[in-house]
């Protein structure tokens, strides 16, 4: 876990995609840091674990809500229900997603607008379903975009086309909501060890031949940890951070130098 001390003592966040990989990292740093924290999923079995998890992690009780991200209505109804129960939101992480390798010639309809609707309207929805209850001056927004927002990469137009709108959403609403005291901000993870987007999008189907292959490239020679994207998300959330917005933060250890983000999800022959 973390070896950065933040104090969230008092602090009400909530986690949107908290229930599993980097998102569920991140809800876990901000528990472990003192925050009342919720977090939300389409899936009830694992926002039932994740918050047992959060909560026998922190001593105090977390709250999941099941929704999804596609649904304003249901997402909207568990950010007031949290609001409800704790106060104003001080950060929200909104970090739902869904992916995978397909070249556009034999991506379907459906497929190209599935990750759209997760990645993309998912986010939209979530930001706007929080904006009433977000505090206001200090809130602090921040969305989980990736590497393909600024990087064309095979076998991935539908990422590319969703994350890069993830990022000028972010960017739009940092100057709208900027005047309220709201900051917004993006975290860029590169690639993070036993997270099941590396299991799932690395080449090989191997994480370990995967890590091994990286860590000879990345500039700083490792995989990333999900414990460097949540201090990350603690950072921008914290009062160290206080004149950032408009941001899309990268965190890949320097592997985007080294052509690897784009190299990894190239087609082979």
């Amino acid at each position: 876990m973390s070896n950065v001390s933040f104090d969230f003592t008092g602090a009400n966040v909530f986690v949107a995609g908290g229930t599993s990989g980097i998102n569920l990292g991140i809800a876990m740093g901000f528990v472990l840091a003192g925050a009342q924290v919720g977090v939300l999923s389409r899936n009830p079995d694992k926002v039932a674990a994740a918050a047992q998890l959060l909560t026998d992690t922190g001593g105090r009780p977390a709250s999941g809500y099941v929704a999804d991200v596609r649904d304003p209505a249901a997402v909207s109804a568990a950010i007031a229900a949290f609001a409800a129960e704790t106060g104003p939101v001080d950060c929200l992480v909104s970090g739902a997603a869904g992916n995978f390798r397909a070249l556009a010639a034999d991506l379907s309809p459906n497929g190209f607008r599935t990750v759209i609707d997760i990645d993309l309207n998912g986010t939209f929805h979530v930001m706007k379903a929080a904006y009433p209850h977000l505090r206001r001056p200090g809130a602090s927004v921040i969305n989980i975009s990736a590497p393909q927002a600024g990087l064309a990469t095979e076998t991935q137009v539908h990422a590319c086309a969703a994350k890069a709108g993830v990022d000028q959403v972010t960017r739009t609403l940092a100057l709208e909501w900027g005047p309220e005291g709201i900051r917004v901000n993006s975290i860029s993870p590169g690639f993070i060890a036993g997270t099941e987007g590396l299991a799932r999008l690395g080449p090989d189907g191997d994480e370990q031949k995967v890590a091994a292959k990286l860590s000879r490239v990345i500039a700083l020679r490792r995989l990333g940890e999900v414990a460097d994207i949540a201090d990350t998300a603690m950072f921008l959330a914290s009062n160290a951070a206080r004149y950032v917005s408009g941001v899309v933060l990268t965190v890949d250890g320097g592997a985007g130098m080294t052509g690897m983000a784009r190299a990894m999800f190239a087609s082979e022959g």
